[in-house]
C-alpha cells in the first residue's frame, strides 16, 4: 500500500457540513436502508474528448479507515447546527465505519462522460458522509491524469515531466498531481515528496538564482557539474543561451542535459543542438520548459524543434485550461423492504438515469475502442466487456491495488486503443457511449409515473 501524506483523509470531518445534517436528519428519521449512489462526470470539459480514471486508491483507503475521533464529535456537538440533534447520534457517530460494497473502474481506464467511474453500496448514512471526499479525491486525479494524457499525447513519444508543484493549489495538491500526472503517462516529477511516495522518478536541474550566485556562468557550472557529474543537467538562459551553451561543451559528452526555460524555443533549441553536436555531444539531452502545454508541445514538434524531454509545469498541475472536473455524485436506488426501488432526478441540466449500472465496452476487430453501452446492472446479454468491478466488500479491500507503474502502462494501453479522431487536441470527434434502450425505457417509465403523481 502507498505511503499517504497525512492521516486527514480518516477523519470524518472531511467532508461538508451538509453531508453531516443530512445524516443527522436520517438517523433521526430511522432511515438507514441501503443506498447506492454512483459518481460519474455530466459534461466532458473544453477540448476534452475522453477522461483517464485516477485518484480510487486513495478513495478507497479513506472508506476503510473513517471514523470520527472523540475530539472531532465534540467539534460537531458545538456546532449551532447540532443544538437540537439527539446524543443518540453522536453515540452513532463514534462506532462510525463504512461497511458498504464498491464497483469501480480501474485506475487509468479511458472513460466518458455520463458513465459510473464509481459505485457505492451502503447504508444510506454512509453512502451519503462519503460523498465529497470521494469527489474531490476523484475528480482532482480524474483532471490531472486526463491533462497529463493529452501533453503525452501531444509529445509524440518524447518524455514529459510534471514540474507543477510550485503552481499548485496547496502542496497536498502538488503531491497528487504528481501521482496523476504519471499515471496519464509522465516520465517523472520534479516534487521529491511524490517521488517517495509513490515511487515516481525525480528529475532536477538548477535555478537561474544558482548561475547568478556565482562571479562567472562558466564558475556555476563547473560547481554544479563536479558535484551531479553523471546527472547534471544545466540550465541554459541565465544570460544568453547561445553562448551558455558554447561553454556547456567544456564538459564534453559527459554532460547529461541542458535545460532552455524561456525565449524562441524552437529556434534556440536548433542553435544549441548544432553547438553541442559539433561539439561531439549527440547524446546531451535538450530538455525545454516555461508555461508548455499541449498546444505549444505539438507546435514545437512540428517545427522540428530537437527537443528531447519537456517540463511542464502550471498548465498541468492546475489543468489551467480546464481547472475544475464536474463530476457528481447521485443517489440511483434505494432498498426498501428488500425491494430495490430506482430513484431518479429531473433538474434542469441535471437529470439523472435511475438504478445500479454496468458500463460495456465494445471493441473492433482491430482492436480499437468502438463503444460504450451505460445499462442497468441486471442487463447480462449485452457484447463487449464490463467496466465496474468489486473493489470493496463490506467496508473491506478486497485486492491488492496495482503498482503506479502498471496503472500508467493500463492507461498508456487504454489511450492507444482510443481511435485517433477521438484523442485529437482540437476538435475531436464524440466517442459513441449511450445508454442501453432499457435504461432508457427504466427511465421514462419513473418519469410518466413521476408526472402522475405531481
Amino acid at each position: 500500500m502507498e505511503t499517504k501524506l497525512d492521516n486527514n483523509n480518516s477523519s470524518g470531518l472531511a467532508t461538508d457540513l451538509y453531508q453531516l445534517t443530512m445524516a443527522a436528519a436520517y438517523h433521526a428519521n430511522g432511515r438507514n436502508e441501503r443506498a447506492s449512489f454512483e459518481l460519474f462526470v455530466r459534461r466532458l470539459p473544453m477540448e476534452r474528448s475522453y477522461l483517464i480514471v485516477a485518484g480510487i486508491e486513495q478513495a478507497l483507503e479513506y472508506l476503510r479507515r473513517l471514523s470520527f475521533t472523540s475530539d472531532e464529535i465534540e467539534y460537531l456537538r458545538s456546532l449551532p447546527a447540532f443544538e437540537r440533534v439527539s446524543s443518540k447520534f453522536f453515540d452513532y457517530l463514534s462506532e462510525f465505519r463504512f461497511s458498504g460494497n464498491v464497483l469501480a473502474m480501474p485506475e487509468g481506464t479511458v472513460a466518458f462522460a455520463g458513465e459510473p467511474l464509481l459505485r457505492i453500496t451502503a447504508p444510506l448514512i454512509e453512502a451519503q458522509i462519503v460523498e465529497t471526499y470521494l469527489l474531490a479525491t476523484i475528480n482532482f486525479q480524474t483532471l490531472i491524469a486526463t491533462k497529463a494524457s493529452r501533453i503525452v499525447d501531444a509529445a509524440e513519444g518524447r518524455g514529459i515531466i510534471e514540474f507543477g508543484a510550485r503552481r499548485a493549489h496547496g502542496f497536498g495538491a502538488a503531491v497528487y498531481a504528481a501521482r496523476a500526472a504519471f499515471i496519464g503517462g509522465c516520465v517523472g516529477t520534479s516534487n521529491v515528496e511524490s517521488g517517495r511516495m509513490f515511487d515516481i522518478p525525480v528529475y532536477g536541474t538548477a535555478a537561474h538564482s544558482f548561475t547568478m550566485a556565482f562571479e562567472r556562468e562558466i564558475d556555476a557550472f563547473r560547481a554544479y557539474f563536479n558535484v551531479f557529474p553523471e546527472s547534471a543537467t544545466l540550465l541554459l538562459d541565465t544570460y544568453d543561451t547561445v553562448n551558455a551553451a558554447r561553454l556547456a561543451t567544456e564538459f564534453g559528452p559527459e554532460l547529461r542535459g541542458v535545460r532552455l526555460d524561456s525565449g524562441d524555443l524552437i529556434e534556440l533549441s536548433k542553435q544549441v543542438r548544432v553547438i553541442l553536436d559539433d561539439s561531439g555531444m549527440r547524446q546531451t539531452k535538450i530538455l525545454a520548459s516555461g508555461d508548455l502545454d499541449e498546444y505549444k508541445i505539438s507546435e514545437m514538434i512540428s517545427a522540428g524543434a530537437p527537443i528531447d524531454l519537456f517540463g511542464v509545469g502550471t498548465e498541468l498541475s492546475t489543468s489551467r485550461d480546464a481547472p475544475a472536473l464536474g463530476g457528481v455524485y447521485k443517489l440511483v436506488e434505494v432498498e426498501i423492504d428488500g425491494r430495490a426501488e430506482p430513484k431518479i432526478k429531473l433538474s434542469p441540466d441535471k437529470a439523472t438515469y435511475p438504478s445500479r449500472k454496468q458500463v460495456w465496452r465494445m471493441t473492433s476487430d482491430e482492436g480499437l475502442f468502438a463503444g460504450d453501452i451505460i445499462a442497468r446492472e441486471d442487463e447480462t446479454d449485452l457484447s463487449g466487456a464490463p467496466l465496474l468491478a468489486p473493489v470493496m466488500r463490506d467496508g473491506q479491500i478486497i485486492s491488492i491495488p496495482p503498482k503506479l507503474r502498471a496503472i500508467q502502462e493500463h492507461a498508456r494501453r487504454q489511450v492507444d486503443k482510443l481511435p485517433a479522431q477521438h484523442k485529437r487536441l482540437k476538435e475531436a470527434q464524440p466517442y459513441p457511449a449511450r445508454y442501453s434502450d432499457t435504461l432508457e425505457q427504466s427511465r421514462l417509465a419513473m418519469l410518466r409515473n413521476l408526472e402522475n403523481r405531481i
